[in-house]
Order: C-alpha cells, then sequence, then structure tokens
C-alpha cells in the first residue's frame, strides 16, 4: 500500500519570519517530520499548493477534489489548514465514496518545536490505512466523519457536532 499526502499548506508548513514577524510558506515540512519520526510506510507526496486555508476558495476545494478522484492511490493524507479543514472535508465527503481521504493539520508551527503536527501526521497516516472507505479528519489522536465535526475555535480543538 501506498499512502498519497496532498500538501495543501496550512499552519504545518508555515514558517516564522524573526524581522516582520510574519508568518509565510516557503516549502513544504511533510517529507522532513515523516523521515524524523522514522515512517516506514510508503508513501508519496503531491504539492498542490501552499495556502492559508482562510484563503481558500471553491475553486481549491475543487483542485483537491478532482487530485482525490484522480488518484490512483486509494489511502490519501491532506495536510491542510485548520480554520477551514472541516468545509473541505464536507466537499470531499459528499463525492468521494470509495477511497480512505483523512485530512490532518497543526495548530502550531511545525517549525515552532512545540507543534501537534507530528503527532497529528503520524495519527492521520495510520488512520488512512485502517478506516473504511469515507473522508475524514484526524486531529488530537481522535478520527471525525466529515459530516459530523468541526472547529471550536474556543479551545483550540475539534469536536464532534452536538
Amino acid at each position: 500500500m501506498t499512502i498519497k499526502i496532498i500538501v495543501t499548506g496550512g499552519t504545518f508548513d508555515k514558517e516564522y519570519n524573526e524581522l516582520t514577524g510574519e508568518l509565510f510558506f516557503r516549502d513544504t515540512h511533510i517529507n522532513e517530520m515523516l523521515t524524523l519520526g522514522r515512517c516506514r510506510v510508503h508513501y508519496k507526496i503531491k504539492k498542490l499548493m501552499m495556502i492559508d486555508s482562510l484563503f481558500m476558495k471553491a475553486s481549491h476545494r475543487g483542485l483537491i477534489l478532482k487530485e482525490c478522484i484522480s488518484s490512483k492511490e486509494k489511502n490519501i493524507v491532506i495536510t491542510h489548514g485548520t480554520d477551514t479543514m472541516a468545509e473541505t472535508a464536507k466537499v470531499l465527503g459528499q463525492k468521494i465514496k470509495n477511497k480512505t481521504v483523512v485530512l490532518t493539520g497543526a495548530m502550531v508551527p511545525y517549525k515552532f518545536g512545540s507543534s501537534d503536527g507530528m503527532f497529528n501526521l503520524g495519527s492521520a497516516v495510520s488512520f488512512a490505512q485502517v478506516l473504511p472507505p469515507g473522508v475524514y479528519i484526524a486531529m488530537n489522536g481522535r478520527y471525525f466523519n466529515w459530516y459530523n465535526v468541526r472547529k471550536n475555535k474556543n479551545k483550540g480543538e475539534f469536536e464532534e457536532l452536538k
């Protein structure tokens, strides 16, 4: 089994400019993260875009959907910004039925050193191997179905809808 990892940007891949205090994108850190985590799963990385999910439009979500549908791999992990991850999961969940797609992200950039990104990425790779076909979000060691999840911005974590 090969897991396709689709990179879309988000906090995972942000870096900090010490002079301006701004966060920015240079390149993805996913390969470095998987190497440090000693990942032994076969994977293929596709950098689709590097965008903050707050700036993501329907056209971006359409590109993600197209990439998932056209992928020969049946097990897919998508790195995504947490602010609109549930919106993208809904778009994918309504269309994808024959693949296991797991979206994940980070609340703190990987390069900060105290990121939850390594744990979330490892969880997503594991969930992508064992969950049945469908679309999920993996955060904080849990997985959520695409139709029953939201980001609780007050707590800074994902939760099931009531």
